[in-house]
């Protein structure tokens, strides 16, 4: 059972609470960030009982999840536009990870106070966690989407791993992001130019056995496919 589920029949009046909790909350952790946000000061604000707010609510990470799905469907309705402008695997897995970051943008103040609090294997809030699980399947789907509406076509069992591999790789360079001081974090842009320059070269080199087999490897793996 997913410790971030509540079994109660929801009514017109709890609907409206619990929307408003999360409101208020979203509202805090874009803007004050991970630390300054508390479920005192959410159900201040909302006018209600800090226990009303742990009824809908039983801890402040499960408003962190809402949050997470909250900028994954407006990473998506960044993105998916754009798909449809291009059939090209390497433009298109381009156009994930830079509206990705795009969407990223206005957090990187407050990313670091995120990543402290989710770096833990064991976080409910880390992005491997069960409970993100529907903000996680929402960007899969969407590295998903990329690969399978290019018109190259990739061989094997690459096709069904490499969005889960090139989720495990957006993670990293959101890491990487946290961590850039440059100016608007143009060091990240210019990474992800770099990276996909490299996909591009490599693409073809994939009619190459041996080199297919150890890419098909190391992207399994990434992927987490059992041996």
């Amino acid at each position: 059972m997913n410790v971030f589920e509540n079994d109660d029949k929801p009514t017109p009046k709890r609907e409206r609470t619990r929307a408003a909790i999360r409101a208020v909350a979203i509202r805090s952790l874009r803007e004050k960030g991970y630390d300054a946000t508390t479920m005192r000061g959410i159900a201040d604000e909302a006018g209600l009982s800090v226990g009303n707010a742990y009824y809908h609510f039983p801890t402040k990470d499960h408003l962190v999840q809402e949050l997470y799905v909250d900028v994954q469907h407006e990473h998506r309705a960044a993105a998916l536009p754009l798909l449809d402008t291009t059939d090209d695997l390497t433009a298109r897995i381009g156009i994930v990870l830079r509206t990705g970051l795009t969407n990223l943008a206005g957090y990187h103040a407050i990313a670091p106070q995120f990543l402290a609090a989710a770096v833990a294997p064991n976080s409910p809030i880390n992005p491997l966690a069960a409970e993100s699980s529907e903000a996680r399947d929402l960007v899969l789907d969407l590295f998903t989407q990329a690969v399978g509406g290019a018109r190259q076509q990739l061989p094997g069992r690459l096709t069904e791993d490499i969005p889960s591999a090139l989720w495990m790789g957006y993670l990293l360079l959101a890491l990487f992001w946290t961590y850039d001081t440059s100016a608007a974090q143009a060091r990240t842009h210019r990474l992800v130019d770099a990276m996909l320059r490299v996909l591009r070269f490599a693409l073809p080199m994939l009619r190459i056995r041996p080199f297919r087999a150890t890419v098909t490897e190391i992207v399994g793996i990434v992927a987490g496919r059992a041996a």
